[in-house]
């Protein structure tokens, strides 16, 4: 899922890797002006960036509830099946690299092929959550997804080997696998939590990768907003693209669609808005009311049995 197929390698270095680097992004809002207006943080709270990206609940009354109103809820089944499909991906390409490492550029496909099995041992955290029916359904999912991303990853080393002969150990790892899973990031230059990861990036043309199980929804685009502006503010360096990866099972298959997208003045000053909006809302108590309507695509709600007109 995080590894371009041709056809996008083509789309993007003809398409929207050129109209990136041309991009004029207004300084005031390239993340390493954190220190000045509009990004300067107005309010003295920390919030995690899901917190800011996140409009399920299209009020935000979920974040008031939870960090207002100091109500915890378990997450609901749509969360449990994406944290760990999301751990399953992240484990699989650091036991990749480090099979790599390991075992070097001899027997680089006998140590890959000791992974082909897949690792269960993230579904070992869901049984207080999940049914012995949802159990069974999340396990074949690990196996769709670890056999997809397993099958890529060699495809990837293979075809670096094939190009450059005289590859070392660390040289293939950046050819085949260029990305940076669960990277770590601290947000409090501009207000987010301490302890934020993306989840995945990748290097070579600096894209950050969000990985959704999930319907397409115009938000989602604020994660990889946000994540190229607190980039920014640490590196110093520009972050133009993002990528959300959407990931849904049928038939026992994995079907993967991209959305590339410019990180543009538009998307970062949304992204401003939605951070400084919402830290009112929890430093000054406001509570913003139910929405007319519940999104019930989401699933069931974690906070429905605490939220009332």
């Amino acid at each position: 899922m995080y590894f371009p197929t041709e056809e996008e390698r083509k789309d993007l270095t003809r398409g929207l890797l050129p109209k990136a680097r041309k991009m004029v992004v207004a300084d005031e809002l390239r993340g390493w002006n954190w220190s000045e207006p509009p990004l300067e943080p107005v309010y003295d709270v920390k919030l995690a960036l899901y917190e800011v990206a996140g409009y399920y609940c299209p009020t935000a009354r979920d974040l008031y509830l939870k960090r207002v109103m100091g109500i915890e809820v378990a997450p609901n089944t749509a969360m449990v099946y994406g944290g760990v499909l999301h751990d399953v991906l992240a484990s699989l390409i650091v036991a990749a690299k480090r099979a790599i490492y390991t075992k070097g550029i001899e027997s680089v496909f006998e140590a890959l092929e000791e992974l082909r099995e897949p690792d269960y041992s993230a579904l070992d955290r869901t049984s207080k959550h999940l049914n012995g029916e949802e159990l069974a359904e999340l396990k074949q999912r690990v196996a769709i997804v670890w056999r997809n991303q397993f099958n890529a990853i060699l495809s990837q080393v293979d075809a670096a080997l094939a190009r450059q002969p005289r590859l070392g150990v660390d040289s293939l790892v950046s050819l085949a696998i260029p990305i940076s899973v669960e990277h770590n990031l601290d947000g409090t230059f501009l207000g987010l939590s301490s302890h934020l990861s993306t989840d995945a990036y990748r290097f070579y043309e600096t894209t950050i990768l969000d990985l959704k199980f999930d319907k397409p929804r115009d938000f989602h685009r604020l994660t990889t907003t946000g994540y190229a502006l607190v980039m920014e503010s640490l590196y110093e360096y520009p972050i133009n693209l993002g990528c959300i990866i959407y990931a849904c099972f049928e038939n026992g298959r994995l079907l993967i669609d991209k959305d590339y997208h410019v990180i543009d003045d538009e998307l970062r000053q949304w992204f401003i808005e939605a951070r400084d909006e919402k830290m009112r809302m929890v430093s000054e108590e406001i509570d913003p009311g139910m929405p007319e309507e519940c999104d019930g695509d989401f699933g069931d709600c974690p906070y429905a049995g605490h939220c009332s007109r």
